[in-house]
Order: C-alpha cells, then sequence, then structure tokens
C-alpha cells in the first residue's frame, strides 16, 4: 500500500462509505468492499471472513483477486496472529512468503503473495469477522495506513452488521409470509407423503438454496430413514448411512447446525459426494414433536452461504410445523388402519354371523340391538338400518312374547343363560320358536351383553310327535300280539269242543247251534291271527264321534 495523504484517506473513506451504503444486503456489501478496495487502496486482493459463532472459526464470505485454491487453505494464518485477531488487534505480515511453512508456504508461493494486512471486524467491540489486504508485492504498513485500514474495518462491520440486520427484516418478513404459505399447504392434507414432499420443495425455495431432504426416526430401531428428498440426485441419496455424521448426531440432540463450508468442515462425512453433487453449505434442523426429536431436515447450498439466525430460526420454525403435520398424518394412517381393521373384523364376523342359520341378536343392557344377522333381518321384513339402535321389545308386539317369558330379560335380570318356547303365527299357520339368550359380561363381571338365537322348531316338534305317536303304535302293535297269543291257546280248545261236540249231536237244532260257535270261534281266531301279524292300524270314524281302529 503505498503511503497516501490524509485527503486521500478522507477521499478513499468517504467513496468506501458510499459504495457501503448503497448496498442493503450484507453479501452485497460484502462482495462490493472486496471488489473496490484494490483499486482504492492500490492493493492486489482482498478478503472478508465472518465468524461462525457455531465452531468459532472465520468463514469465507467474500474476495476478489484470489484462486479458489488458496482461499481454501485449511488454516487462515498463524495462531499467533489469529489470536491477536480475536483480542481486537490487527497484524501486519511484510514478509509472508518468506515465514510460511509447509503446505501454506506452496499455496502463499503459487499465489505471489508477498505481504498481509490482517484486521479484524468489529461491531460493538466484538470481532465478527476479518478484513484481510493482500499484496504481490513487499510492503511495509505505517502506523497511519495500519490506522486509517482499521477505521475502514469498523466501517465495513457496521455496513455488514447494518445489512444483516436489514436482510434479517426482509427475510423475517418473507419468511414469515412463506411460513403461513407452508403451514396452509401441510395442514391442508393428511397425507403423509405428500407433508413430506412439501416441506422439502417448499423450504429451500423459500431460503434460495439447492436441495433439501427430512430424514425420519424408525421406532423399532431408531435408525434414520431418508422419506422425502428434493434437489438431489439418486446417486447422492444412496451414498450411505448418516448417523454417524456429526451434524446429524448434534441435530438429533435438538440443536441446529449451520456449516458454511462442507469441503473442509469435520462435521460432515461425505465430502467427495457433497462436492460431486455441488453443495457447499448446509443447515441441518431437528424435527420435534412435544419436545421429542422425530427425525432431520438439511437445506443444502449449491453455493457458500453463512446462514443468518433469521433464516435458522425460519427453518427450525418450519420443522416444528412440519413435525406437528407429520404426526397428525401419521396418527391419521394409524386411525385408518385400525378403521380398516375394524371394517375388516366387522366383515368377518358378520359374514360368520350371516352363515349361521338361525336368527341371531345382540342386545345391549339398555336393550337396544346393536348386531343382527341377515337371518333375521330377513324374519323381520326390515332394514339393516331399522334395526340397529331398535328397543329390542318392540319387535314382539305381534310375536306374542311376554316380557315376563322373554329369556333376553331374564339373563340382564340375573345374569345366567335362559331359554323359552313359544308359538307364533305366520302366513302358512302356527310356528313354534326356540328363544336361547345367553350373556356377555365386561370386566367387572356385569351383563354387557346379551346374544340371542332364535330357532324355528316347528320341524323339530313335528318329529317329536311323530316318533311319540310311532312309540305308541308300538306298543299297541305289541299289546295287541301278547293279547292274541292269550287267547288263542283257550280258543283253539274251545273250537276242538264245538267240533266234538257237534258230531255227537243228533238234534238238528243244536247242530246248528254249535255250528254257529264254531263259526264265531273261527272268526276270533282269524282276528287273533290279524293281531299277532299287524304292523300298525288306521283310525276312522265309527258313529257319532266314536273312532275305531281297522288293524293293517
Amino acid at each position: 500500500m503505498e503511503p497516501v495523504s490524509e485527503l486521500k484517506y478522507v477521499k478513499v473513506f468517504q467513496k468506501v462509505t458510499k459504495l457501503m451504503s448503497m448496498a442493503l444486503d450484507h453479501q452485497q456489501v460484502m462482495d462490493t468492499i472486496v471488489r473496490e478496495l484494490p483499486a482504492l487502496l492500490d492493493i492486489d486482493a482482498a478478503t472478508i471472513r465472518l465468524l461462525d459463532a457455531s465452531t468459532g472459526s472465520f468463514v469465507l464470505g467474500a474476495a476478489h483477486g484470489l484462486s479458489m485454491e488458496y482461499l481454501s487453505r485449511n488454516q487462515i494464518d498463524t495462531d499467533k496472529t489469529m489470536t491477536m485477531i480475536h483480542s481486537g488487534r490487527p497484524v501486519a505480515s511484510v514478509n509472508v512468503d518468506q515465514t510460511a511453512q509447509g503446505t501454506d508456504k506452496e499455496l502463499v508461493d503459487q499465489e505471489g503473495i508477498k505481504s498481509v494486512l490482517t484486521l479484524p471486524i468489529l461491531f460493538q467491540d466484538s470481532v465478527i469477522g476479518i478484513l484481510r489486504l493482500l499484496t504481490r508485492r513487499h510492503r511495509l504498513f505505517t502506523p497511519d495506513e495500519i490506522s486509517f485500514s482499521m477505521a475502514l474495518a469498523e466501517q465495513v462491520g457496521i455496513a455488514i452488521a447494518n445489512g444483516r440486520m436489514f436482510t434479517e427484516m426482509e427475510n423475517q418478513i418473507d419468511f414469515m409470509q412463506e411460513m403461513q404459505k407452508i403451514s396452509s399447504l401441510v395442514n391442508s392434507t393428511l397425507d403423509l407423503n405428500a407433508v413430506l414432499q412439501i416441506i422439502v420443495n417448499r423450504l429451500p425455495r423459500s431460503m434460495g438454496c439447492k436441495a433439501c431432504t427430512i430424514r425420519l426416526l424408525r421406532p423399532e430401531n431408531n435408525q434414520l430413514e431418508l422419506v422425502a428428498s428434493s434437489g438431489l440426485s439418486e446417486g447422492y441419496q444412496q451414498r450411505g448411512q448418516v448417523e454417524n455424521e456429526h451434524n446429524i448426531a448434534v441435530a438429533l440432540t435438538g440443536a441446529p447446525v449451520s456449516i458454511y463450508d462442507v469441503s473442509h468442515d469435520e462435521r460432515v462425512s461425505y465430502k467427495e459426494d457433497m462436492e460431486k453433487e455441488g453443495i457447499k453449505s448446509l443447515l441441518a434442523v431437528p424435527i420435534k414433536v412435544k419436545g421429542e426429536v422425530i427425525g432431520i431436515i438439511r437445506v443444502l447450498s449449491a453455493t457458500s452461504h453463512c446462514f443468518t439466525s433469521s433464516e435458522i430460526n425460519f427453518a427450525a420454525t418450519m420443522a416444528e410445523i412440519g413435525g406437528a403435520a407429520i404426526q397428525n398424518a401419521r396418527t391419521y394412517q394409524k386411525i385408518t388402519l385400525l378403521f380398516n381393521q375394524v371394517e375388516e373384523s366387522e366383515r368377518f364376523v358378520a359374514n360368520i354371523l350371516n352363515c349361521i342359520r338361525p336368527q341371531l341378536v345382540v342386545v345391549d343392557r339398555q336393550q337396544h340391538i346393536v348386531l343382527t344377522n341377515r337371518v333375521f333381518i330377513a324374519a323381520m321384513n326390515k332394514e339393516e338400518n331399522e334395526l340397529l339402535g331398535a328397543d329390542y321389545h318392540s319387535l314382539w308386539q305381534e310375536n306374542h312374547c311376554a316380557r315376563e317369558n322373554c329369556p333376553v330379560e331374564q339373563v340382564l335380570q340375573t345374569g345366567m343363560a335362559a331359554s323359552y318356547e313359544h308359538q307364533v303365527m305366520k302366513d302358512d299357520g302356527p310356528h313354534w320358536v326356540e328363544r336361547t339368550a345367553s350373556p356377555m359380561l365386561d370386566e367387572r363381571g356385569e351383563v354387557e351383553f346379551v346374544i340371542e338365537v332364535i330357532r324355528d322348531i316347528t320341524a323339530k316338534r313335528q318329529l317329536a310327535q311323530e316318533h311319540l305317536e310311532r312309540v305308541k303304535l308300538q306298543g299297541v302293535v305289541e299289546l295287541a300280539g301278547t293279547v292274541a297269543h292269550e287267547i288263542n291257546s283257550p280258543l283253539f280248545a274251545a273250537l276242538g269242543t264245538a267240533q266234538l261236540l257237534e258230531e255227537d249231536l243228533d238234534s238238528t237244532e243244536l247242530i246248528a247251534d254249535v255250528q254257529t260257535i264254531i263259526r264265531n270261534l273261527k272268526a276270533i281266531g282269524a282276528l287273533t291271527q290279524k293281531m299277532t301279524s299287524m304292523t300298525g292300524f288306521e283310525s276312522r270314524d265309527y258313529v257319532g264321534e266314536t273312532k275305531i281302529g281297522e288293524l293293517r
């Protein structure tokens, strides 16, 4: 830097101040300063680095006149120089090419840097960055030059701070509007995939970044799973597990992580993949639900970007809104699944009930119908929606089911199973019905529901009656056989005696009488013969209401 007069100092100072006042965005302020200072101060290059409060390191904010290889070196300056800068004091290095060591010396020699003036950028007595003025010739910086440069660096600090504040205010307004839009969108649906995609699409667009990813913790193994992304290639997304990355680990504790230079930050594992994908900076924020971290959102920038507090707060707020929406969508998924399972169970139970041939009805303790099968619905000649919720006893007004004999009433009163048979009139005549009721108990052992099975036992009763008739017939047949056997012995004896007597008689009149006796005895013998071989009889009318039986 050539010595300059006080007037020139004032002119340079005025021009720099004017340039800074024309730029409102702090990035624009920095770009303007490093681009204009070399010509104004007769130097070859200038850089501005800002303090990253999360790491305590200085990250590149703007540069002019230097190669990216030189700007990307790991160490900015010696530890002694950096200590002095942190204390707020400037450092002038005249022979950088001779004092540099190792890799730094190679880069310094390659870049041709000879002298450097390193100045702390202060705002309200706090170091917020570094302004470095570099020359490719050896220069001895005078106290006046250093003092002027310090005043200039302080103005830079004010300009950066003002630019930051203006940007923050502008961003906050934009972020609030965008927050409302995104919030409205994610709350307009309960589809989890749609919610996730809205966030990864809108969030990076709102922050002027390249891409975004959402990873959620799996409850079964507490591992992160990539569930949504935008702006990234398939190869990058499949690069491997990220749980061991330090920025992820920190975010999972509930704190946001801002990384300016992913290519040199130890908190990043896949540096080569990020470089290939064109990612320069990233912001990781936790997704929380009721204070519990359920996942991570990472916003990825294609340009070197120092995320401001308003951007970090915006991303964190969107993560909270997203967390609530994700939880709602997950809850809806569970409820939908539960409803589907309930519906499937109901269909399964209904199919089973409809396979039951008797009528079936389930009644609650208030005696309202809660479940029926198809047979019962058909028997009642009503629609299912008419029966469900209806008063149980209202169904039986025309079917002669007295309340005191009702098995459902007995179960509700006693807690014990009950049954009852009664007759009902149908179109084809009287039918017998058997009603059996059984209790379903709750956890306290009280009747919660009653299951009633209703069977038409008319055919069963008819079979029972027929069986009784057959039993009676068998008894009659057996009795007839016994009687015939008992009659046959004296009958044959009497018949033999009568026949002998007929041969001994001389009187025609007496013979005629004996022959009459013999005919009657033979008739009785024929009757007993029928009785011993009978299989049944038929009842037929005789005289008046009298009925007689005809042997078969």
